[in-house]
C-alpha cells in the first residue's frame, strides 16, 4: 500500500493510496475515524458503472460509515473507471449509452445488450475486479491493527464484480448487493454458480421499474443466492431511484453483522 495523500475533515480521515497488482496500479481511498486505536470493521464499497471511488454516493457512504458507525470504508476505481480511464471518448459513449437506456424506460431489454467486444470487456473487467478487491484486502490486512470484520456494499456493476468477489472471499462477513439480474449477461453460468455458493448474510436491493433488467431477472438472482440469511428490499422506480433512506438500512445491516461481539 502506497499512501498518496491524507486529509482530515470533521473527524474523518481520508487517505488516498495505491494498491499494486501483478499488472496494474489500483487507486483507492480509505475513510476512517480520526485517532483510531484498534481494529475496526471496514465496509468495501464497489461503485456502479461509469462511476468511481469519489462519486457523490460513494463519498456519502464512506463518510457515513465513519460518522454513524465508527467503521472504516474503502473504495477503489474499477478497471476502466475513475483515474483508470484511458479512452475518454469511449468512457463518455458508455455513459451516454446507459443514459439512453434509462431514458427509454422499463421493459426495453437488458443493459447487457452488448457487442462481442463489449461482452469481452465486461467479462474481463469483472474478473480483474475480483482479483483487485482481494489484493486490496491483503493490503489492508498488512496494516497491522487496523482492520476488523469486513463487509461489502456494491449495486449494479458493484454486484457484477462484488458477487463473485464475496463468494470467493471468506474474509467478507456480509454484503449489500442488488440492481442486478441473473439472465442475459456475459458468463451467466459462472455468475449463477457464484450466487449459489454464497453463505454470508445478504441484503439485496431492487427497483421494480428498473430500465436495465427485467423484474424476473432480479427475482431469479435473489432466489439463486445460497445465503440462508437474505432479505430483498424492492421499491418502485428506475435503476437510479433507490431511496436515500435505504442508507439507514445498510447501516443497520452492517451494524448487526460486523459489530464486535
Amino acid at each position: 500500500m502506497e499512501v498518496i495523500s491524507e486529509v482530515v475533515e470533521k473527524g474523518v480521515v481520508e487517505r488516498r493510496f495505491d494498491v499494486k497488482t501483478e499488472d496494474d496500479t489500483v487507486p483507492a481511498i480509505i475513510w476512517m475515524p480520526e485517532n483510531v486505536t484498534g481494529p475496526i470493521p471496514v465496509i468495501l464499497i464497489g461503485h456502479g458503472g461509469t462511476q468511481h471511488k469519489r462519486s457523490p454516493n460513494v463519498l456519502a457512504l464512506g463518510r457515513r460509515a465513519v460518522r454513524h458507525l465508527g467503521y472504516a470504508a474503502v473504495a477503489i476505481d474499477a478497471p476502466g473507471h475513475g483515474e483508470r480511464v484511458t479512452d475518454e471518448a469511449a468512457a463518455n459513449e458508455t455513459r451516454r449509452h446507459l443514459e439512453r437506456r434509462i431514458a427509454a424506460g422499463p421493459g426495453k431489454g437488458s443493459v447487457l445488450d452488448m457487442t462481442p467486444e463489449q461482452t469481452a470487456a465486461f467479462a474481463d473487467r469483472s474478473a480483474r475486479g475480483v482479483i483487485e478487491w482481494q489484493t486490496t484486502v491483503d493490503a489492508l490486512e498488512a496494516e497491522e491493527g487496523l482492520i476488523g470484520r469486513i463487509g461489502y456494499w456494491g449495486l449494479s456493476m458493484g454486484t457484477a464484480i462484488g458477487l463473485p468477489f464475496v463468494a470467493s472471499e471468506p474474509r467478507v462477513r456480509a454484503a449489500v448487493l442488488g440492481l442486478a439480474g441473473l439472465s442475459h449477461r456475459p458468463a451467466a453460468a459462472a455468475f449463477e454458480q457464484a450466487a449459489r455458493r454464497l453463505t454470508i448474510p445478504v441484503l439485496f436491493m431492487f427497483q421494480w421499474d428498473d430500465e436495465l433488467m427485467s423484474r424476473q431477472s432480479g427475482m431469479d438472482l435473489f432466489d439463486a443466492l445460497g445465503s440462508p440469511d437474505k432479505a430483498m428490499h424492492i421499491h418502485p422506480g428506475g435503476h437510479i431511484a433507490t431511496p436515500l433512506y435505504e442508507r439507514d438500512a445498510y447501516e443497520a445491516f452492517f451494524k448487526r453483522h460486523l459489530a464486535p461481539s
